[in-house]
């Protein structure tokens, strides 16, 4: 089912860091979009920072004119023919929310779940009308990151996979089938085998933590955004891929659970730029200049990659 259904109507169930951003790139797209969150202030600030996120990377910010901020669940989603939940990582709380999309949604709308990591049949668990249910999993930010994981679970219609996949390349996504519903998806299993390596590196005393960024964002960092995993291994040869994985596999980190370095900075409250204490020292002027170059380079990326 890949034939072009024309404009959608949106509902967004949370209107956070990426509910809003979802609903920025929809109503940029020409969709109409209805937005909803319990917090009141999160709400009301919504269209406002939706129209602030439009501006700043040169879209047209009257497009928030499309987003309409509804108060409940049940109005947000009454006419929606696709809705997106986009609520905190806990299984207990999406699977509430998709036990009311279920019943508020009309019939024939597709439930899907922006969850980074939680399978997406957990978070159906309560619902009956499993065929209509997907992941779409987005990257922060969402108008920025092109790439969109939309996640097939053990229910879910073949047809509504095609069909979102049409729906968000229409949009300018990098939209990708993931035909298996495991915990993590594609994308966040690679970080995280990254992530878990580096923190096992400090953890080791073998570096810092500047200095895992620094190897990152000086060497093979440089080359992932125009050459994946799989082209490099196959451009310097299956052979001495397998000649290199012989000698450094067996020296990996097989831990099956986050590392004392990490349990240790959690339990002693240093939570990054929450606490402006992590795996290194932040003060407000190091998180602005971060946040600052990691939009900057996002967007020069995207207008190189376009021409």
């Amino acid at each position: 089912m890949t034939e072009n259904r024309g404009k959608e109507r949106i509902a967004i169930i949370g209107a956070g860091l990426m509910g809003h951003g979802l609903a920025a790139v929809f109503a940029n797209g020409g969709h109409d979009v209805a937005i909803t969150d319990p917090f009141a202030d999160v709400l009301a600030s919504a269209k406002e920072r939706i129209a602030a996120t439009l501006q700043s990377i040169g879209w047209n910010p009257g497009a928030v004119e499309r987003v309409t901020a509804c108060v409940s669940l049940k109005d947000a989603v009454a006419r929606a023919d696709i809705v997106i939940e986009a609520a905190p990582e806990r299984l207990g709380l999406k699977q509430d929310i998709f036990a009311e999309l279920e019943a508020h949604a009309l019939p024939d709308a597709l439930l899907c779940s922006n969850t980074s990591v939680i399978p997406i049949g957990q978070i159906a668990a309560r619902v009956v009308s499993r065929h209509r249910v997907l992941g779409t999993h987005w990257w922060n930010p969402p108008y920025l990151v092109p790439l969109v994981e939309v996640i097939q679970a053990g229910g879910t219609d073949p047809a509504h996979v095609a069909r979102m996949i049409a729906l968000l390349t229409g949009l300018g996504k990098v939209a990708v089938h993931v035909k298996k519903d495991v915990p993590g998806f594609v994308g966040n299993r690679m970080q995280h085998a990254l992530w878990r390596e580096a923190i096992a590196l400090v953890d080791a005393g073998v570096c810092d933590a500047e200095t895992v960024d620094l190897v990152v964002k000086n060497s093979f960092g440089r080359r992932l955004a125009v050459l994946g995993p799989l082209e490099n291994a196959d451009l310097v040869g299956t052979d001495l891929t397998l000649d290199i994985q012989n000698s450094v596999l067996p020296h990996l980190d097989r831990a099956t659970e986050p590392t004392p370095t990490l349990k240790a900075l959690v339990r002693d409250g240093k939570l990054g730029f929450k606490s402006n204490h992590g795996f290194k020292t932040w003060t407000d002027d190091k998180k602005a200049a971060l946040r600052t170059r990691v939009a900057e380079h996002l967007e020069l990326l995207n207008k190189l990659l376009e021409n």
